[in-house]
């Protein structure tokens, strides 16, 4: 089914209405407030959250399909680069465990 140009118009605006409230709407309600500490707190966890939104489907699902966890390479290698960082605290280090341990896992499996 194809969109005449008034739909699309329409859905553009809509798409620009809605762009618009989300990201002014704290200017909206007015500047003199200070947000709720509950939301300050959980904004705080954003990041976290988009970031394992990104990173969870690519470890867990291959081909569209979930793969068992003692199978999944990735996961594993994600594991022990998580382990290194709980008791290092070393990004670089991190990454260099991380993607020595897939590419192991890659060559002999």
């Amino acid at each position: 089914m194809t969109m005449s140009w008034p739909e699309y118009l329409f859905l553009l605006l809509l798409m620009t209405a809605g762009t618009l409230i989300t990201r002014s709407f704290f200017f909206m309600v007015g500047g003199s407030r200070r947000m709720p500490n509950w939301v300050q707190r959980s904004l705080s966890h954003v990041p976290a959250v988009a970031l394992s939104a990104i990173i969870a489907p690519d470890l867990l699902v291959v081909q569209g399909a979930l793969v068992e966890p003692w199978l999944n390479i990735k996961l594993i290698a994600a594991m022990v680069a998580t382990i290194f960082f709980l008791l290092t605290r070393h990004m670089l280090g991190t990454l260099a465990v991380g993607m020595a341990c897939y590419t192991a896992l890659r060559v002999w499996l």
